[in-house]
């Protein structure tokens, strides 16, 4: 309890606000940030900008490698993890994503973590081009 008796909460009685949220990393501001955009000249480069949006290789948890999937008007980056020891147990991390960069600008696109067929087909269904 409190000096005022209350039990918690403002002064105007009000409960307390949950914090905010942490801010977005510059490369992931939605509508684009300060990072400036990399059109990859190749699969090799499009790993490189794709690595930032994964955990390290390798790391506790992380992918054990990341593939690229090149597609007509972009690159699919997605990671590959191990497989799980019980195949039958429900998978210990669900989700994750896989990420497109555009071929025509540099744009970088979360998808979901489906098999690149389905993701590429997502993308282009979702994707439009940025304005800036």
């Amino acid at each position: 309890m409190t000096e005022s008796g209350s039990t918690g909460g403002t002064a105007d009685g009000l409960p307390p606000t949950p914090p905010l949220p942490p801010p977005y990393p510059p490369s992931t501001v939605p509508g684009g940030g300060s990072a400036a955009q990399v059109v990859p000249a190749g699969p090799e480069e499009a790993l490189e900008i794709g690595r930032a949006y994964f955990p390290p290789v390798g790391s506790p948890g992380g992918p054990v490698s990341l593939f690229v999937h090149e597609f007509d008007i972009g690159y699919l980056v997605h990671a590959g993890y191990p497989a799980p020891e019980d195949p039958t147990a429900p998978p210990s991390h669900p989700g994750g994503s896989n990420i497109a960069i555009s071929k025509l600008n540099g744009d970088v696109t979360t998808l979901p973590n489906f098999p690149p067929e389905s993701a590429v087909e997502v993308y282009r269904q979702w994707y439009r081009p940025s304005t800036s």
